[in-house]
């Protein structure tokens, strides 16, 4: 049972209180700071002492505290509460000490607190450095991602995710960061994060995994073969790109639109491929399917030596029926086809790389296609969803929030695995050639190559975070 949903506390026999009334003291012993948890649930904790009766054991005066803070009876500020108000008297490095009793938040706020007083920037390092150790791997490799993109902040563009893969942008605001207390936090936490990984040995770099961004997050990654998490780059090569949205209604009749927006590099100028614009310069569009009740595709051909635009952004629309959600089944996928496929029948089911189309939106931004100056595709992934309407879902209605949120996802750095190859981890580092070592080693790439020792280590996209330290 937890408090993070409703719960009913049935009576509770008198050992049973005696043990939880124990625990809450030994509890709140450890960490008087943890009372100010205690209002975020407090009627849960109200119900409870209902129950458990604490006033009838005076030896665990801490739990009884618990209940006071519950009823309203004491007073017991949050770490948060603690921490704003001494940012809002101008006390950047008293608000970072009062966040040390809780390391993750510290750690979440260095931005605003590096911001909040110039001055204080030595004594707000130092309280983070002091904790680090406490801090959860996942929460170090996402500050270190923040400061990748806080070098250069002005004109860029926030991109913020929910959990459900909801994306929202609003222009970054924020101070620059001096340049010399960015270096210093992020070579502190390069040598905290290479102390806490295992030794790796001899560890061997498929080339095309570099550009795979760490899952630091749940929210990051979609479900499907071949899929990788947000931000993670892959390279396109060949004559022809085709992407496509696979989809079998439930119990309505269902229609769902691919369409693909086309940008100039400075995010502009929109031009599109949909069901209302079937052929432009180098692409082609296969038509418009308006039922599927024994399944149904549409897909785009692209080609990439004939496109004159900067980025690509498939799209898949909700027109009318069943959401991502409601559906039988639905993916996007894309491949690379070359002269000598034209004429082939065409499966969706049988492509090994697509991702599954989930979530609450109408509008699903799988991924987006640059080229980049040296004249080479490259694949950026986005998961994301615009919320749009109930139907008619169209490209050219969402082209301006599209733009925008994918100008926030090409211009942001995520962490990858190239930089933990960077990071000096293991006695040896090659990349893949094609030829497996002799002994054993730890592999990192996008599938598990033949020929490895037996008893070598591989991390793929299925199991990458296990990549990331505790």
């Amino acid at each position: 049972m937890t408090l993070q949903e409703p719960a009913r506390f049935g009576p509770l026999p008198r050992p049973v209180r005696r043990s939880l009334l124990a625990a809450l003291d030994g509890v709140v012993r450890a960490d008087p700071g943890k009372l100010g948890d205690v209002a975020a649930w407090r009627e849960p904790w109200k119900r409870l002492g209902e129950r458990i009766h604490p006033h009838e054991y005076p030896r665990w005066p801490r739990a009884a505290d618990v209940f006071a803070v519950a009823r309203g009876e004491k007073r017991a500020p949050s770490f948060a509460a603690r921490v704003e108000a001494r940012l809002a008297s101008g006390d950047a490095a008293g608000a970072a000490r009062a966040a040390t009793g809780a390391p993750g938040l510290l750690f979440r706020s260095l931005d605003r607190l590096l911001r909040g007083a110039p001055d204080a920037e030595h004594a707000v390092l130092e309280a983070a450095e002091s904790v680090a150790h406490r801090v959860s791997g996942r929460v170090l490799l996402s500050v270190r991602e923040h400061l990748l993109n806080r070098a250069e902040a002005t004109g860029r563009v926030r991109v913020f995710a929910n959990r459900h893969g909801r994306g929202v942008t609003a222009p970054d605001t924020r101070a620059p960061l001096d340049p010399g207390t960015v270096a210093r936090l992020a070579a502190f936490l390069d040598a905290e994060i290479r102390g806490r990984l295992p030794s790796f040995g001899h560890l061997v770099v498929d080339p095309d995994a570099l550009g795979i961004a760490l899952p630091l997050s749940g929210k990051a990654a979609g479900h499907g073969l071949g899929v990788l998490p947000r931000g993670s780059v892959s390279p396109v090569s060949g004559e022809l790109l085709r992407f496509f949205v696979h989809w079998r209604q439930r119990e309505r009749s269902t229609d769902f639109d691919l369409s693909a927006l086309m940008l100039d590099e400075n995010y502009l100028d929109p031009e599109w491929l949909s069901y209302t614009n079937l052929s432009t310069a180098g692409g082609r569009h296969s038509g418009d399917i308006t039922d599927a009740p024994e399944g149904a595709s549409e897909f785009i051909d692209l080609s990439l030596r004939r496109l004159g635009r900067r980025f690509v952004v498939p799209q898949v629309n909700i027109y009318s029926g069943e959401g991502f959600e409601e559906v039988e089944e639905s993916f996007f996928g894309f491949m690379l086809r070359d002269g000598a496929q034209k004429g082939r029948p065409f499966e969706a089911r049988t492509v090994r790389m697509k991702s599954e189309l989930r979530g609450p939106g109408r509008v699903a931004l799988p991924m987006v296609f640059m080229r980049g100056d040296d004249g080479r595709w490259r694949a950026k992934w986005m998961h994301l969803h615009l919320k749009g309407g109930v139907v008619f879902n169209r490209v050219e209605g969402n082209r301006v929030t599209t733009s925008m949120l994918v100008r926030g996802i090409v211009e942001r750095r995520f962490l990858t695995v190239g930089h933990l190859k960077d990071l000096g981890i293991a006695e040896k580092t090659t990349l893949w050639n094609g030829t497996a070592p002799d002994g054993p080693v730890t592999y990192i790439g996008l599938d598990r190559p033949e020929g490895l020792h037996p008893d070598s280590r591989v991390f793929t996209p299925e199991n990458l975070g296990d990549l990331i330290p505790a």
